[in-house]
């Protein structure tokens, strides 16, 4: 019999370690609980979601390098935005090129020692911005039952693909910052597909934010699925948002040009009198309240309590600035945030690697925002 030595790459020997790791974790009232543990990442946003390139544009938009530079830096996880159409035709049929750019991204992701979230970010029956934005079409996922089906159809196809990677590197974020008229409807649906999902995979991890824009505020409505450990709660965090999203064209407050202040209150009485009447009692909010690490805190609990409650992990999946704000205010109110994430134990993704609120220049290959960068890995990592 003629023998051959067989050299095994790492790589493959990193991702057997990886799938072999689905089988492990504690156990926990007859359940096996993940290792999937996460503690700071960012969304590689604006390439499988809210993007209009496609072909060679969104092929060549992340690469590996991107997940090596991830891992360099610092960073432990990533979560990964998709849309459904960028998935499927209107008449349901996958899109090829899509699937295949996200299998490379959590084979890249795996390679460079980053878990993933993988997160679908907009449904064609929900958009989660859709209530701000004109013309565009009204949700109808919490009154259609055919479109709640929709939603678990389009998980069963992305469970039928991704399903062999392993439960402690991949998880399922089965909506993204759902915008229900009664937070009772979202609980059903997260029942829902909660249970659809659990048949086909009873132990992935699955990511479960709050209601209206999974808000930190809403978090005490929120009903989990009892006796599943494997579930991670999320909560969003923009506030204040007109220090957040200075200027930015999409929000009510754009028209704003007077000076913020951060910590204290954030518009002065002088700046505010100087306000155009037309937008006055959009920023008068703004002239009253002190903005400081105690507020963040105290904004924080609900969704701190809600963890506790549901013994869970605690993940805040969408934080940070809009790159024209002022520099120094945009550190001083992620230093707080950080220093809250990191006494209560929450994880994290900025909003976001390379888009508008980025620290990172594809087209120039280089930091935009170096002291973010250095800001944010002075948090605990894993």
């Amino acid at each position: 019999m003629n023998m051959r030595k067989i050299f095994i790459p790492l790589a493959l020997i990193a991702i057997a370690v990886l799938t072999l790791g689905a089988c492990s974790g504690k156990k926990e009232a007859g359940q096996t609980v993940n290792n999937f543990r996460i503690k700071r990442g960012t969304n590689v946003s604006h390439w499988l979601s809210q993007s209009e390139e496609r072909g060679e544009a969104r092929k060549n938009h992340i690469k590996e390098a991107d997940f090596a530079r991830l891992d360099s830096l610092g960073f432990d996880f990533v979560r990964i935005p998709i849309d459904e159409v960028q998935f499927w035709d209107e008449e349901g049929n996958k899109l090829p090129e899509a699937w295949e750019l996200l299998t490379n991204a959590l084979d890249w992701a795996g390679k460079h020692h980053l878990r993933a979230i993988v997160d679908l970010h907009i449904i064609r029956s929900h958009y989660f911005n859709a209530v701000n934005e004109s013309g565009q079409a009204a949700n109808t996922l919490f009154t259609s039952e055919k479109a709640q089906q929709d939603l678990i159809n389009l998980w069963y196809q992305l469970s039928d693909v991704l399903k062999g990677y392993s439960n402690d590197s991949v998880a399922y974020e089965f909506m993204n910052e759902p915008v229900a008229d009664d937070h009772e409807q979202w609980n059903q649906l997260v029942a829902k597909v909660h249970k659809a999902l659990r048949e086909r995979e009873p132990q992935r991890t699955l990511v479960i934010g709050s209601n209206r824009w999974q808000g930190y505020e809403t978090m005490k409505y929120l009903k989990v699925p009892e006796g599943d450990k494997n579930i991670v709660l999320s909560f969003h965090y923009y506030n204040p948002m007109l220090l957040t999203h200075y200027g930015a064209w999409w929000t009510p407050t754009r028209d704003y040009k007077g000076k913020i202040n951060y910590p204290g209150v954030l518009v002065s009485k002088e700046d505010y009198e100087a306000t155009p009447d037309s937008i006055k009692p959009l920023i008068e909010p703004y002239t009253k309240e002190e903005w400081n690490i105690d507020h963040i805190r105290a904004d924080f609990k609900d969704a701190i309590e809600a963890a506790k409650k549901y013994d869970l992990q605690l993940f805040c999946g969408e934080w940070g600035v809009y790159e024209p704000v002022d520099r120094e205010l945009a550190y001083k109110w992620t230093k707080d945030m950080l220093e809250v994430f990191d006494e209560s134990g929450i994880a994290w993704t900025t909003w976001c690697y390379d888009a508008d609120f980025g620290f990172w220049d594809q087209q120039k290959n280089d930091f935009k925002d170096k002291p973010l960068v250095d800001l944010l890995m002075s948090a605990k990592g894993l």
